[in-house]
């Protein structure tokens, strides 16, 4: 299998913050198999996984909104204000309708679950190559 990557041949991080043991399985084989590097802290409180992604910069994180140790929209607007990551791509779930919600706090796409496979890794592609046009022009 061919790692996705990104111009410089960089393999594409993702890091997938996500408390349901088995969503954690599923979108993690899901996205290695799709050839992404997919990290998963353990540890859901908002400094640790700051920590986290300050040290393994991915250049995507996929958040859950209703974490049990903290919000994933307050997580979402933590990571726009570190002037290091600010700049990465966000994408947000949940199993409510929280587009707009999470939009707001600055995620730069959301799916709604249940999701099928393909809409994940749509989203993914399709936010990433977006989020790095942007970077691209305001350089």
């Amino acid at each position: 299998m061919e790692s996705k990557q990104i111009p410089g041949n960089q393999k594409l991080k993702i890091t997938l913050i996500e408390d349901d043991p088995s969503m954690v399985s599923l979108h993690s084989t899901l996205l290695s198999m799709e050839g992404y590097i997919v990290s998963t802290p353990h540890n859901h409180h908002k400094k640790s996984v700051l920590q986290s992604i300050l040290l393994e910069r991915p250049q995507i994180a996929l958040i859950d909104v209703n974490l049990a140790l903290g919000n994933g929209l307050d997580l979402a607007r933590s990571i726009r204000l570190e002037p290091q990551i600010k700049s990465m791509c966000i994408l947000m779930t949940s199993g409510l309708y929280l587009e707009k919600e999470s939009l707001q706090a600055g995620a730069d796409g959301f799916i709604q679950k249940p999701f099928m496979p393909d809409e994940l890794l749509k989203l993914v592609q399709d936010s990433f190559q977006q989020s790095y046009k942007n970077q691209l022009q305001k350089e």
